[in-house]
């Protein structure tokens, strides 16, 4: 493991912001592809002083906004036709519906849910939710999630255990906090 961390650490430093960019722009798009291995060795470079923070950060959020909006033109101008050959017609307007109502919660929540963030922006541009909305929600969660990451590897460096350790626990509180937000935005909007 320690071989394959060195790796991802050397090939950040050596494609610097733009291999960030890249990186995360894949992560976010349909590739599995966990940010993790980009950002945690940014943040850790930037300790060490052969990268900056801001810089790190802003690269890490462009990737991942650049890489959510790939998905969400793909479901923008084909889902509809696509995804009409698995789902019904009236399943279909559910999910839009859903979308123009709670679009923004959702896209703000994916962004920071494991395993559901790199999808969020298909049903987002199959409701063909307003850009401007789409971007700043996604913008929103892909930014505390590359934050987080940056100053995990910014702190706690190359000690990998710790850094599996936080993540489930940063991972569990997200998701705790996600719940309150929800909550107090299902309250507001009833």
């Amino acid at each position: 493991m320690q071989e394959v961390v060195d790796f991802i650490v050397n090939m950040v430093g050596s494609l610097g912001y733009v291999g960030i960019f890249i990186m995360m722009f894949l992560e976010s798009s349909f590739f599995p592809f966990p940010s993790e291995v980009v950002m945690v060795p940014a943040g850790y470079l930037a300790s060490k002083g052969e990268m900056n923070i801001f810089w790190v950060i802003i690269s890490g959020v462009l990737g991942s906004v650049t890489g959510a909006w790939f998905n969400y033109l793909i479901a923008y101008s084909a889902g509809r036709r696509i995804i009409l050959k698995f789902l019904k017609t009236k399943h279909l307007e559910r999910i839009e519906k859903f979308f123009e109502k709670h679009g923004e919660i959702s896209t703000f929540n994916g962004r920071l849910i494991p395993g559901i963030r790199q999808y969020i922006s298909f049903p987002a541009g199959l409701a063909k939710m307003k850009p401007f909305k789409f971007t700043l929600f996604t913008a929103l969660g892909a930014g505390i999630w590359v934050i987080v990451l940056a100053m995990l590897g910014f702190f706690i460096g190359k000690n990998q255990e710790l850094i599996h350790k936080y993540i489930k626990e940063i991972t569990v509180f997200i998701i705790g906090f996600l719940a309150i937000i929800t909550f107090i935005y299902i309250k507001r909007r009833s």
